[in-house]
């Protein structure tokens, strides 16, 4: 259908394209209200990608809605009249086959209304005048009339296949079926599909098909069985073929978050395994094959190993790799208690699931754990279960008689002491007193105790903060030097950053660890040819350390080197540069400008440029403008990819300030080392409150001037974050746009882009590269992280 609805409007539509149109509209169809309807403006990303114009989609897929309704009442009206002439008690489907006369005949009065310019399109144009020329574009294609039949007929198919399918589920439940009820009951059922108003008529789609075939001499179980049957093939297996298509594309997402549900189910049926009594004939039948002393999971292992699985399923999702271990031994043990213990298939067989999907995400968990701590746990577990076992088997072989009513034996406490260690099944246990109950509730209770020790220690996430500094910190100054072509390279050293040091090239990379990442600021520091090698051998080092590596303020021209290592890439923000020796304050546009540079004139406003190294008084004057800056405008300092105010970097830079009349610093900005060729750049650049608005314009003027003084070609304005993204390429850059444009915690971003906007000559795209779609839930909480000074103080 979708394929000859497009080739209607005369645009060729692939198969591989038709299938993943149908199933993800289909899945679509079922969430959103009237779905059936709204899940036709959905387009996904290949279908975009294509040469398929969105006005062609739209045309395409209203035809293919028309088609289905058309076809439904052409099959449904015979089927409706021979139920009536029966008698059959279906007044629902009558009226609903009315209701779709009446829809199908008001659209078709619509359209030829509209194509026609006729009244309903003049009242159209004359309450909204803008839709004008999007109507006239949408009904303005080449009608193939052959196409259409084709896909009427099409539809018309479906209907019938329909029809036999319900008609087979009779069958296959092996009942004697009825054309006349599978007619009737399909008909009815897309009736209330196609006019449920959510979840496409899930619930009374089943209900009334169950109560129309018991109209037709089916027992309520046996019509139930009919449809629950039918429902299976007609409606759950094609909303999970839309769940698998949707996940085949975010599929990095899905093979993280799947483990983690998955895992997560299987601790609840664990748990409700444990609290629910087993049925009795598979007891029975378990004792004919296994023998009496065979080992069983007691009720308490059982439980304890759901308790551990909803615990794992959240470290999971963090990427532990020891938590992916846990959860596969412990999947591989339900699995065999829930047969020893009851033959409990069902939950065994979820649990070999689990282990399949375990097995096949395995390289998605690098983080390790603390090495430490899972050594103590070792060792405390092994001397925790000698000393347990110990305890005990001297607990049963001295205890007396009259508590369980068995002189126990060295080989008999021995054996019930491990049992009870490994929470396995005592049945020959039967405690009489109250002090012999009270004995295995303490053996328990350390048993259990020592396991979540040990699982404690043995998931515990540990993050290795050690830089590697083989070589000193001299030698990549000598590096940054060498090799250093960016604005923000001068950061790469601060004390925030950890270095590493290639062995076996020039170069390195800085970076900081939040979250189980490795976020680098930009790239490698290093020769063109180099930085491919130094990136795999940073990768491996990595996964070395458990950690992901995600890159920061990466340049559009760098994207090769990260293409090239399979990494994916989000478009963050631009950051603004400037032609110093094109700039001028002549001109009309730059007006305002001027104005407001005279004013401060007027004022006694004057600028002035301090040279390093600066003097305390000064550094004083700095500190008070930089302390009202953060409390009146609630700022924070932040680092990484910029500087705080540190008294020992500021000294170290060349400043330019603005004081007032009464000589006092009212603004300022710090010129810092820029290793990009003939450019320079600034740092913080701050006021006080009662500085006029054009200070910060005098200060980026003077900067201007300094760089024209020192031949200077270019001026690094910085980064406006989260700016430039005009046609978003995924869902990712789509939130970031809209997060931009609409959410106010984010708008001071567009005044920043406006200010820059006045001095910008270009427009550079800053990227964030990372390794999985997965990575994108974490990484913001990580960047926000490392972007936090590890001193808070250290500006005071």
């Amino acid at each position: 259908m979708y394929v000859y609805s497009f080739a209607t409007v005369k645009v060729k539509l692939t198969w591989k394209l038709a299938i993943e149109l149908y199933v993800k509209r289909n899945f679509l169809s079922v969430f959103l209200p009237a779905g059936g309807i709204t899940a036709l403006a959905y387009m996904p990303g290949s279908l975009r990608a294509s040469a398929v114009h969105k006005r062609e989609v739209h045309q395409a897929s209203g035809i293919y809605a028309f088609t289905g309704f058309l076809s439904l009442f052409i099959v449904g009206v015979p089927v409706i009249l021979y139920a009536i002439a029966e008698a059959r008690h279906i007044q629902h489907a009558n009226t609903g086959i009315i209701i779709l006369t009446v829809l199908l005949a008001s659209v078709v009065y619509i359209i030829y209304s509209i194509r026609n310019k006729g009244w309903i399109y003049k009242l159209i144009i004359k309450l909204f005048p803008s839709l004008e020329k999007r109507i006239s574009s949408m009904l303005d294609f080449h009608f193939s009339k052959p196409d259409f039949a084709m896909t009427t007929l099409f539809s018309v198919g479906n209907e019938v296949s329909g029809i036999f399918h319900l008609y087979i589920a009779m069958l296959a439940v092996g009942l004697q079926p009825s054309l006349g009820a599978a007619c009737t009951g399909y008909i009815v059922s897309v009736i209330l599909l196609a006019t449920s108003p959510f979840l496409r008529g899930l619930g009374a789609v089943e209900l009334s098909l169950t109560y129309l075939l018991t109209l037709y001499g089916y027992t309520p179980a046996q019509a139930l069985e009919i449809t629950i049957l039918y429902r299976i093939f007609e409606f759950w297996l094609p909303l999970i073929a839309g769940l698998l298509a949707f996940a085949a594309k975010g599929r990095q997402i899905f093979l993280r978050l799947a483990p983690a549900v998955l895992i997560f189910i299987l601790g609840v049926v664990n748990i409700l395994s444990a609290i629910t009594p087993p049925i009795r004939e598979r007891i029975r039948l378990l004792r004919q094959y296994l023998p009496m002393d065979t080992l069983h999971a007691s009720n308490l292992l059982v439980l304890l190993m759901g308790l551990l699985l909803v615990v794992t399923a959240t470290f999971l999702v963090r990427g532990l790799r020891n938590a992916w271990l846990i959860a596969l031994v412990v999947s591989l043990l339900s699995c065999i208690t829930h047969l020893t213990k009851a033959l409990d298939w069902e939950e065994a067989a979820i649990a070999f699931f689990v282990v399949m999907v375990l097995l096949s995400t395995y390289k998605q968990y690098r983080l390790k754990s603390n090495p430490k701590l899972v050594n103590i746990g070792i060792i405390t577990a092994v001397s925790l279960f000698v000393g347990v076992v110990l305890f005990e088997t001297i607990g049963f072989y001295f205890i007396d008689v009259k508590h369980f009513q068995v002189d126990f034996t060295w080989r008999q406490s021995i054996s019930y002491s491990i049992k009870s260690f490994f929470l396995l099944e005592n049945s020959e246990l039967f405690p009489l007193t109250r002090f012999g109950h009270e004995f295995l509730v303490s053996v328990n209770v350390l048993s259990v105790c020592t396991w979540i020790f040990f699982f404690y220690t043995f998931i515990r996430p540990y993050i290795q903060t050690a830089a590697i500094k083989d070589k000193s910190a001299g030698e990549a100054e000598a590096l940054l030097t060498q090799y250093g072509s960016s604005s923000v390279d001068y950061y790469k050293l601060y004390d925030d950053k950890l270095l590493f040091i290639s062995e076996e090239y020039e170069g390195f990379i800085a970076y900081r660890i939040a979250n189980s990442f490795a976020i680098v600021l930009e790239e490698p520091v290093c020769a063109e040819e180099n930085k491919i090698n130094i990136l795999r051998e940073f990768d491996k080092q990595c996964r070395r350390m458990g950690l992901k590596p995600a890159f920061y303020r990466v340049d559009e021209d760098s994207m090769y080197y990260f293409e090239t290592l399979k990494k994916k890439s989000l478009l963050i923000g631009q950051e603004a540069v400037m032609d110093i020796k094109q700039f001028t304050l002549e001109g009309k546009e730059k007006k305002s400008l001027r104005n407001g540079l005279n004013s401060l004139a007027k004022k006694g406003y004057t600028t002035a440029l301090y040279e390093a190294p600066l003097n305390d008084q000064l550094m004083a004057e700095l500190k008070a403008v930089s302390d009202e800056w953060l409390i009146t405008y609630d700022k924070k300092e932040a680092v990484f990819s910029q500087g705080s105010f540190e008294i020992k970097e500021i000294r170290k830079h060349n400043v330019i300030a603005i004081r007032n009349i009464d000589n006092k610093v009212v603004a300022f900005l710090n010129i810092i080392p820029d290793y990009a060729p003939e450019e320079c750049t600034y740092d913080l650049i701050r006021k006080t409150s009662d500085a006029p608005g054009g200070c910060m314009d005098a200060l980026i003027i003077a900067l201007i001037d300094y760089g024209k003084k020192r031949g200077l070609q270019w001026l690094n304005l910085g980064l406006v974050p989260m700016s430039g993204i005009d046609e978003p390429e995924s869902a990712a850059e789509r939130v970031v746009k809209f997060a931009y444009e609409k959410i106010k915690r984010f708008q001071h971003y567009q005044g920043l882009r406006d200010f820059k906007e006045k001095y910008a000559t270009l427009w550079l795209n800053k990227y964030l590269v990372y390794e999985n779609d997965f990575d994108l839930i974490q990484l913001p909480a990580a960047l926000s992280k490392v972007m936090r000074p590890i001193h808070p103080s250290s500006h005071t």
